[in-house]
């Protein structure tokens, strides 16, 4: 199998699985509330529960093979380990159920590592050797071949994994991959008693159980989730709390109430409006994010199969305003599909700045007149708030859009798979699962999922990104590395089949007299691995 089918994963299953997933969590796990957002905090003020609100509703199941919702990651973050974990905020790789960091061998193609003592899973049932190899081996090879699990592409570098004995897993790969100990990070352990087939796997989905510091105890797309302390975790972020409650609540103002009112202890994506009244009064941190703003085309429909009309649609865009206007400043425009703040940025030989006259001339040259089209957005609300600006940009140059708002499982699974889309404005953050350069770019721009079934982006230029990213994946020269790497960068901006307008800053806000030990992340979610009650 080749490493693009590896990664093919159809909108239909995803469509499926989702809706399935969102339906049967209610049922399943049956968290009871009958409030809105934030009426499932009963706990607060204690000094054995952690209370916040999110800012993305759960759109979908927690198998860590699949899951990619804002809620779900994070919370799977607390639910499971990985070998090989990345911390939540400061990004750096640590043994989670690995004793100790992998082990290559003289040539790089084995890795072996050995589990944690006496890690156990949630169930009290012991972790082995066995339920690793089975982790990575039920993506690796899927029941179905043709729909392969969201981390298949990940770890394609992969060619076996096997238990030596009931506490050893060897790793056998198919050429040298330097970034693996850190990447295996993207494959959470789970119980190979309850993942074993399709049937089982469905369940788990909606009833989760892993080796993490915490365990989920319900969840709701509605309310929010709730965990509590997992008693067989031995590993290195033990449970500081009893118990978490989660809200959820796209509605920054509610948000705000929230920690206003006692309610929760933190929050996240404040309101970009909000940061200097909550300052002085709670800890309001700001740190640059991957997290972007990106306008997403569907180009095998004319007249977006002309990239002339999607850059147009760029150089259209006053970011600058944009981002003073509709985010208070708290951005920064896009210069590459990296952001600034990444290690591994590099400027993209095409960037987007200002010029209406440009934009302007690029229709023309592409013979496109009074273009019209309706701008499909999530409900996200710095998306919202962008919005109505973008479409006021295109006016100016005689474009004329139409909006259309809804939440983001509609967008991916009725609006986008429909022949009549054409334009999207969406937020992205695959920094959730790890910085590094070839996992981001992978997930926009390799395999199907993204490049085919969504942006319908069938250009010689994807097979090129596809096949530069292999040949980086195997460089282990760093400077040979960052050339194939500034190469995607530039075919990326030049196409711009999807590609970003701005990466914001993410803005967390907390009660620093209630936590200890907490920092927010520089992407979504939230996250309390160490975290105390203070008081």
């Amino acid at each position: 199998m080749s490493i693009t089918d590896l990664a093919r994963r159809t909108v239909v299953r995803r469509r499926s699985t989702a809706k399935a997933a969102v339906g049967a969590l209610a049922l399943v796990l049956g968290m009871a509330a009958c409030g809105g957002p934030s009426s499932t905090n009963s706990g607060a003020g204690s000094t054995d529960s952690i209370e916040a609100t999110l800012a993305f509703a759960l759109s979908g199941g927690f198998d860590p093979d699949n899951a990619s919702s804002a809620a779900a990651t994070a919370a799977n973050q607390h639910i499971f380990e990985g070998l090989v974990d990345l911390d939540p905020v400061t990004r750096e790789p640590y043994a989670a159920l690995a004793k100790a960091m992998p082990e290559p061998s003289d040539d790089g193609l084995t890795w072996t590592t050995e589990l944690r003592d006496d890690a156990k899973f949630s169930d009290g049932t012991p972790v082995t050797a066995e339920d690793v190899a089975h982790s990575f081996t039920r993506i690796l090879q899927p029941e179905d071949p043709a729909a392969p699990p969201l981390m298949a592409g990940f770890i394609s570098f992969l060619d076996s994994v096997k238990a030596t004995d009931d506490t050893t897993v060897e790793f056998t790969l198919k050429e040298p991959f330097p970034l693996f100990a850190e990447r295996i990070a993207v494959v959470k352990i789970v119980p190979k008693a309850l993942t074993a087939d399709a049937a089982a796997s469905e369940k788990f989905d909606t009833a989760p159980v892993g080796s993490g510091p915490y365990k989920l105890d319900s969840a709701s797309a509605e309310t929010g989730l709730k965990l509590s302390k997992n008693d067989e975790y031995n590993g290195p972020r033990p449970a500081e709390v009893k118990t978490m409650t989660w809200n959820t609540n796209t509605d920054g103002a509610a948000r705000i109430a929230d920690l206003q009112g006692g309610r929760v202890q933190a929050i996240e994506a404040v309101p970009y409006l909000n940061v200097d009244s909550l300052q002085g009064d709670y800890e309001v941190e700001e740190k640059q994010a991957f997290n972007q703003a990106f306008l997403m085309f569907n180009n095998s429909a004319a007249p977006f199969d002309d990239k002339r009309v999607r850059q147009a649609l760029h150089y259209a865009l006053d970011k600058d305003k944009v981002i003073q206007t509709a985010l208070n400043g708290f951005g920064t425009a896009a210069t590459s599909y990296l952001d600034e703040g990444n290690p591994a940025y590099q400027k993209a030989a095409t960037v987007y700045d200002y010029d209406a006259d440009k934009a302007k001339k690029l229709l023309a040259e592409a013979g496109v007149k009074n273009l019209e089209f309706e701008l499909v957005t999530t409900d996200a609300t710095f998306i919202k708030d962008i919005a109505p600006l973008l479409i006021e940009s295109w006016k100016k140059i005689g474009v004329k859009a139409t909006l259309n708002t809804v939440p983001s499982s509609a967008v991916y699974s009725d609006l986008v798979p429909s022949d009549k889309f054409r334009v999207l404005l969406a937020s992205g953050d695959p920094s959730v699962f790890g910085p590094d350069p070839d996992l981001l770019m992978r997930w926009f721009y390799y395999g199907e999922t993204w490049p085919v079934d969504r942006m319908r982006w069938e250009s010689p230029a994807r097979q090129k990104v596809a096949d530069l990213l292999d040949q980086a994946a195997v460089t282990e020269d760093e400077k040979k590395r960052d050339g194939l790497w500034k190469q995607v960068l530039d075919i990326v901006a030049d196409e711009a089949a999807l590609y970003p307008i701005l990466h914001t800053k993410v803005v967390t806000a907390y009660d620093p007299d209630a936590l200890e030990s907490f920092e927010g992340p520089a992407t979504t979610g939230l996250y309390f691995l160490g975290t105390k009650r203070a008081g």
